[in-house]
């Protein structure tokens, strides 16, 4: 304005200096029209009374939330420019309207709220966004919901609530997104939710629901992403997801699908993130996969997938992990694979893999799981690395002084029919402290520490070969995985609470094997205790950790779940007792995660198998030592060293005595002698 006034001259005309006039006047005014639609506060009466009721009832409050500034509920951040996702417990007006403001969403996450959803809520028929997320809300989703039409974002996952989930939200048709995950729902899912063909992104992981997917779901064609693992969905894996084409992540784990995988699957190039676990019956191959070269995340774990690995898997440059593990794969590694630049874990254990390790490995390759396959050969450079982990467990390789060095020591013992010992035992019992010290029970059992560092493809044998330890597996989205837990609570059912306050804890395979033992009948006793899922009547409390059990290959207990066996009572020690054959001079002991269970409550990454303690003990009288070789033969060097020096001691003693005679003898000799010649 200045340069203006500047070109015209010092003095402007009257005319312009009119519009001058006008135009700050139109301005002061605008100013105040923004002024008052950002301190409207006149609420919609009925939208007031719902949400004052709501909150009461549950004991929260905006104002120290910056909005129901001096009991106005559409005041401050309720207004302005600030995302409903900053504000806890929060809800955001719409105040266009020249009467009243409407309440559009609605916020009240992870404040442990109890009870069920208040019926006043299905009132607040402006909602656009609902945030109910990791509380403790019970009893069943209403029909009600129906009235929300106008919602496109919601969000009750990590609750209680039960039932079966409503037909009546296939009424929601402008949603965007859905979560209902991590609650006790039942049945099946609502053909109806066919209808939301809007959504983009669909959460229903650990939701409790169970039967296939209705073919409705085919209408769901924007859909992004799409969470269902963990349920009791059966069935075939339907045709219609590969016309999915937006699809960026897809997660199927822990399911009772049945194979095989779709080959329509080979339309969703635009997959970023694809996890399918734990299909019963049919068999895949890989050939599905070949368009899918934006992949960055691939778990097709325990699939019965068949085949080679595919030779083009170089092209994938965007992999950062890939677990094919538990499958029938077979042939040879491709070299490609070990050298894709961003490729970071990898897990091809439990195949039929052959031949012998790559030759080169991407720097960006840490971990890696090629347990319990057929692989042999010599070892490449690279095995030396640092910060490399490696599990070889239950290969082919011969191993010696000359190529096993740069390995963890005593990987021969650990290799195909664990040889070491194998015909001539040593041992008739063994236990294990799992995750912790060395403590002596009760029954004056000695529970040898198990306090080695794990990792996600680790292995640990004992000095002895007593006992020894596979684990393979990393936590999904956990950005600090870990493989120890420890609690400083007691277990009052039991003498031996120590033994229950650490434990041994995976993401995918836990082994614990006894070596070099007797044959015959064992009991093993398995010893657990839950001290991550704690508390009632909270979000935190509604984590299910569920495993598989195994023993010498044979599945004992299917759906373990540690908490469920204690009666849902917190820290209470839980034992498992069985009788176990050993014909081989080996005992394997299998904590399997099938892809069942939540896998963030109370944190990202709480799944998998745990155990505290395990013993192994004969049912029969031993004939061999059980003591680890090196002791034997201290002792009887010691017992020979004693012995030999006891001997050399009383042979000169003997001979010194001896001595000393005869020299008195021939002394006593002379002197007669020297007698005799005087006479």
């Amino acid at each position: 304005m200045k340069k203006l006034r500047h070109q015209l001259g010092s003095k402007a005309p009257p005319l312009l200096g009119s519009f001058y006039f006008v135009l700050i006047i139109f301005f002061l005014v605008e100013i105040a029209g923004a002024q008052t639609t950002r301190n409207a506060t006149s609420v919609d009466p009925s939208d007031a009374r719902v949400v004052n009721s709501i909150f009461q009832r549950w004991g929260i409050s905006g104002t120290n939330q910056g909005w129901n500034i001096s009991g106005e509920l559409c005041s401050g951040v309720a207004i302005d420019e600030t995302e409903i996702g900053d504000i806890n417990p929060g809800i955001k007006c719409d105040c266009s309207s020249n009467t009243t403001c409407r309440i559009t969403a609605l916020r009240v996450y992870a404040l442990d709220v109890v009870g069920p959803i208040p019926n006043e809520l299905w009132n607040l028929t402006f909602l656009t966004n609902l945030n109910f997320d990791q509380n403790y809300l019970t009893g069943p989703l209403p029909a009600s919901i129906g009235n929300l039409t106008r919602m496109q974002y919601l969000s009750i996952g990590i609750n209680a609530l039960s039932g079966e989930v409503p037909k009546e939200l296939g009424k929601l048709t402008d949603l965007r997104s859905v979560g209902f995950g991590t609650n006790n729902f039942s049945g099946p899912l609502p053909s109806e939710l066919g209808n939301l063909t809007k959504l983009t992104q669909i959460y229903f992981d650990s939701a409790g629901v169970s039967g296939p997917i209705p073919p409705t779901f085919s209408n769901l064609r924007n859909l992004e992403r799409v969470w269902a693992s963990d349920n009791e969905l059966t069935g075939r894996i339907p045709d219609f997801i590969g016309s999915w084409s937006n699809l960026i992540a897809l997660r199927f784990q822990g399911n009772s699908f049945q194979g095989p995988i779709p080959p329509s699957f080979s339309n969703l190039s635009a997959l970023n993130d694809l996890r399918i676990s734990d299909l019963s019956n049919g068999s895949s191959t890989l050939d599905f996969l070949r368009n899918m070269k934006s992949l960055a995340t691939l778990v097709l774990r325990n699939n019965n997938i068949s085949g080679s690995i595919p030779s083009n898997v170089g092209d994938y440059q965007s992999l950062t992990l890939l677990d094919l593990s538990f499958n029938n794969l077979s042939g040879r590694i491709p070299d490609s694979l070990f050298n894709l630049s961003l490729l970071s874990n990898l897990f091809l254990g439990n195949n039929k893999l052959t031949g012998t390790l790559p030759a080169a490995k991407s720097p960006s390759l840490q971990n890696i799981d090629l347990s319990y396959n057929s692989l042999s050969g010599s070892f490449p450079t690279w095995v030396s690395g640092q910060n490399l982990q490696l599990n070889l467990v239950a290969n082919n390789f011969t191993i010696d002084n000359s190529n096993g060095s740069a390995l963890p020591s005593r990987l021969n013992c650990l290799q195909q029919n664990f040889p070491c010992n194998q015909g001539s035992p040593i041992y008739s019992s063994f236990a294990i402290k799992c995750g912790g010290l060395q403590i002596r029970s009760s029954d004056q059992i000695v529970y040898e520490m198990d306090n080695e560092t794990l990792g996600p493809a680790t292995y640990y044998t004992t000095s002895t070969n007593r006992w020894a330890v596979s684990n393979v597996g990393l936590p999904a989205d956990s950005s600090n995985p870990q493989y120890q837990s420890s609690s400083s609570s007691q277990f009052t059912n039991t003498l031996d609470s120590e033994l229950f306050q650490t434990a041994r804890i995976s993401a995918g395979s836990l082994r614990y094997y006894g070596l070099g033992l007797e044959n015959g009948n064992y009991t093993v006793k398995l010893q657990f205790a839950e001290f991550a899922i704690l508390g009632t009547r909270s979000w935190r409390s509604l984590g299910r950790r569920v495993f598989d059990i195994y023993i010498q290959g044979k599945l004992e207990f299917k759906d373990f779940n540690i908490l469920r066996e204690a009666g849902e009572t917190a820290l209470k020690a839980v034992v498992k007792e069985l009788k176990v054959q050993v014909s081989e001079n080996y005992l394997e002991i299998h904590l399997f995660w099938a892809g069942k269970g939540t896998c963030s409550v109370p944190r990202q990454g709480t799944y998998g198998p745990s155990i505290s303690a395990i013993s192994a003990t004969p049912d029969f009288v031993p004939t061999v030592r059980n003591s680890p070789p090196s002791g034997k033969k201290n002792k009887t060097g010691l017992i020979v060293g004693i012995v030999v020096a006891v001997g050399a001691v009383s042979f000169l003693s003997v001979f010194a005595a001896y001595y000393l005679a005869q020299r008195r003898k021939r002394k006593k000799s002379y002197e007669d002698e020297g007698k005799n010649g005087k006479a």
